[in-house]
């Protein structure tokens, strides 16, 4: 098996990394401090044509692949998680949802310009009293006449605050039960749509999680995702794969966040004295860079992996699942350490590694909790046994 990038793989990496130094991490601690959104770096990103890199040049993107574009989000993640996130959700699910799901219209009309950078897309799935379940979502959508009218709330939608599309999945009522699920494109500036309070977060504090309204918010029928040919209720399907490459997505972030800690705690080890010798003399320290270095590798065979099983069109989901779950714990894992290496100098404020500490502690709940991916772990490999696993 081949593990080596090719070179325009490489040659993209060094001008993401270039990205990452110049733009990005120089605003990092800014954005932090301020919890203001990295808009700025997201329009250097746009004339940089990375907001749609694994969408099709047809579609407005690069058509670099799935491994090209966790190369992004690792670049990104080692220096700013929450610009790592922001560009992410807009991406992986936002986008992404309407590359999977979408119409031909669908796709020319919203994500050529989301794929382009010219619009900022948000995916609304969460409600107070629903996450992963699906069948708990109490949003409704009622058919009248040309165009659906949404009811409900959604809580913890990412990007709420700056985006421009919003792919909100709502329960289609009345309907049979097989209808099930249903997604829509919601434009800002719909009447009885309202973005409302952005949540006072631990971490990634430029990535605002906001809530959203809908009180009678018509949405135009062609705004149905997936259209109506295929029938109004497949939207439980296309969450499911827009949810497998947004773990993807997730896990590249998760590696490239442990990089920036494990990077941070070198050269930490290799500056700072104690006892007449640099930390990194002392075994204690050496163990903690030498885990952080095996996890970080374990870790990165896993995401390309199954970037690359997406590339072949191979079932990914349970790769999808394990390499969400292992980057939130190797990334939480050696955040830990970092704090723990840099001591009393870790927990202040005017070293990266206190940012780095709060901001992994959400990779274990974005695009799924670790929970729910053992979850998903253990019934696909029950069902290769032909057992059922009952939620």
């Amino acid at each position: 098996m081949d593990f080596a990038l090719t070179e325009e793989q490489q040659m993209f990496q060094e001008l993401f990394r270039d990205f990452a130094q110049n733009e990005v991490e120089p605003l990092a601690d800014t954005i932090d401090r301020e919890e203001r959104p990295p808009l700025e770096t997201l329009q250097k990103a746009a004339e940089m044509e990375f907001m749609g890199l694994p969408f099709a040049e047809e579609c407005g993107g690069a058509g670099i692949g799935a491994i090209g574009y966790c190369l992004l989000v690792e670049e990104l993640a080692k220096v700013c998680l929450a610009t790592a996130c922001s560009l992410g959700i807009h991406t992986s699910t936002g986008a992404m949802v309407i590359n999977l799901g979408g119409t031909d219209e669908q796709k020319t009309k919203y994500l050529v310009p989301l794929a382009k950078g010219e619009k900022i897309a948000a995916f609304c799935l969460s409600e107070p009293d629903a996450g992963s379940d699906l069948s708990s979502v109490r949003a409704t959508a009622v058919r009248e006449n040309d165009h659906y009218v949404l009811n409900g709330s959604k809580t913890y939608v990412a990007n709420g605050d700056i985006a421009d599309v919003f792919t909100v999945f709502a329960r289609l009522v009345p309907g049979p039960p097989e209808d099930g699920i249903a997604g829509f494109i919601v434009e800002k500036g719909y009447p009885g749509f309202k973005v409302g309070r952005t949540e006072r977060t631990m971490g990634i504090r430029g990535c605002h999680v906001v809530q959203l309204f809908f009180d009678g918010c018509a949405v135009p029928a062609e705004g149905l995702l997936g259209g109506e040919e295929h029938g109004p209720g497949r939207g439980a399907e296309i969450v499911s794969q827009t949810q497998d490459f947004a773990r993807l997505s997730m896990a590249a972030t998760c590696l490239g966040a442990a990089e920036g800690a494990m990077e941070a705690s070198v050269r930490f080890a290799t500056d700072r004295e104690q006892f007449g010798v640099p930390l990194a003399k002392k075994q204690a320290i050496s163990w903690m860079i030498a885990d952080m270095a095996t996890e970080i590798e374990a870790l990165r065979y896993l995401v390309y992996r199954t970037a690359w099983a997406f590339e072949q069109d191979e079932k990914y989901t349970r790769l999808a699942a394990m390499c969400k779950l292992f980057g939130s714990e190797v990334a939480c894992r050696v955040a830990n350490k970092a704090v723990q290496l840099h001591g009393g100098a870790g927990y202040i404020r005017d070293l990266p590694v206190e940012r780095m500490y709060r901001d992994a502690r959400v990779t274990r709940i974005l695009e799924g909790t670790s929970e729910i991916q053992r979850f998903i772990i253990a019934s696909d490999v029950f069902q290769e046994q032909d057992l059922l696993l009952e939620p």
